[in-house]
């Protein structure tokens, strides 16, 4: 029942298409299958947490990301709307350190993201009420969470400027993340992880 896995640009991060079975009643999928998983990614994903929002047509939240170690890998679908979701290398010493890709999830393909530990995060809502539900490796600590600007231009992440009716977006963020430091001052403040963290983890 499994669906196929593509690995993005960013090494680490991966897009999961799965098989989907309609029938007059509605449909059924996996969203996640560990077995599967752990054959093409190369390892199991811990379940420490699980969450769920629901954003407005333009909210982009993140960039994220969580200190190495423990850091945080997420397996990331939307069960409603659609987003872009953004990946970002975020592993200082990686050959694709500040690099980008990105994954539309909606309630048609129902695609889901998973990024490892090290990468950041963020997406950006087509319409109203989208609704993204996050497996997490390890649980909330908010000393260690941080952000990136999401427009930030060192980054020139392509946010969508078009909902999926063709309407304007204007990116609508919380306070914190306007407040996020660009990737320059992150990695300056000496907030990143390395990519030698990042490869500890599993040795």
């Amino acid at each position: 029942m499994s669906g196929t896995y593509r690995e993005l640009s960013v090494p680490g991060a991966w897009e999961v298409t799965p098989r989907q079975f309609p029938d007059p009643r509605g449909l059924f999928l996996e969203w996640f299958s560990g077995a599967p998983f752990a054959e093409h990614v190369g390892h199991g994903l811990g379940l420490a947490q699980a969450n769920l929002s629901v954003s407005a047509a333009g909210v982009v939240r993140g960039v994220h990301f969580a200190d190495v170690p423990p850091g945080q890998a997420k397996y990331v679908t939307c069960a409603r709307g659609a987003v872009l979701d953004v990946v970002v290398d975020l592993r200082v010493g990686s050959p694709t350190f500040g690099t980008w890709d990105s994954v539309l999830l909606d309630d048609v393909d129902r695609r889901a993201v998973y990024l490892g530990e090290g990468l950041g995060h963020a997406f950006m809502s087509l319409e109203d009420d989208s609704t993204v539900l996050y497996l997490c490796s390890t649980p909330y600590n908010p000393t260690g969470e941080h952000g990136i600007h999401p427009l930030d231009p060192d980054l020139a992440i392509a946010w969508p400027t078009a909902d999926r009716a063709g309407a304007a977006l204007q990116p609508l963020l919380s306070e914190k993340d306007a407040a996020a430091p660009t990737l320059a001052q992150a990695l300056a403040d000496g907030l990143l992880p390395t990519q030698d963290q990042v490869r500890s983890l599993r040795p």
